[in-house]
């Protein structure tokens, strides 16, 4: 049975909010810790690179969050497709982690870091997909033979 690609954008979207909102949940629930509880001790320069870090975690997931309501509204029938194209719907940029501060961090934090930057990259490559698509540019499968084929073995899965 053949998929409608726009139902399969709207299941993978879907899937990427669950995530997005299940590591809000786990960030929140970390980042609420005392530093005691978080593993930092008394380090006070490892304090504030938590602090930081912190921020670009909540801000990754704020814009993610934000762009998949977006792409939900809009499967939804409640965005038109103009409405989700404009500029102030677009995917925020964010500022990405240090991979030496990040090494210094406990493993929970860095986790998040992980994860979250994980989601935001995926959430930039489908946003590209979805406006070359719109556009009108060569089709997915000829720009990017890999995220096809991942498409198609998630939409057997989702099936």
């Amino acid at each position: 049975m053949e998929s409608n690609p726009s139902e399969f954008t709207a299941k993978l979207v879907e899937s990427l909010y669950v995530e997005a909102m299940v590591l809000a949940d786990e960030a929140r629930a970390f980042f609420e810790l005392s530093a005691e509880e978080q593993g930092l001790a008394q380090q006070d320069e490892v304090r504030i690179d938590m602090s930081c870090e912190s921020l670009r975690v909540t801000t990754r997931l704020m814009h993610s969050i934000a762009w998949l309501l977006n792409q939900k509204a809009f499967f939804a029938g409640e965005l038109s497709e103009h409405q989700l194209r404009s500029r102030s719907r677009a995917l925020g940029k964010c500022s990405t982690s240090d991979a030496f501060v990040v090494a210094r961090l406990p493993a929970e934090a860095q986790r998040l870091v992980t994860e979250t930057q994980h989601l935001l990259d995926r959430l930039v490559r489908l946003e590209h997909s979805l406006e070359a698509e719109r556009l009108g540019f060569i089709e997915a499968q000829a720009m990017h033979p890999m995220v096809h084929q991942m498409q198609a073995r998630l939409a057997s899965e989702l099936a």
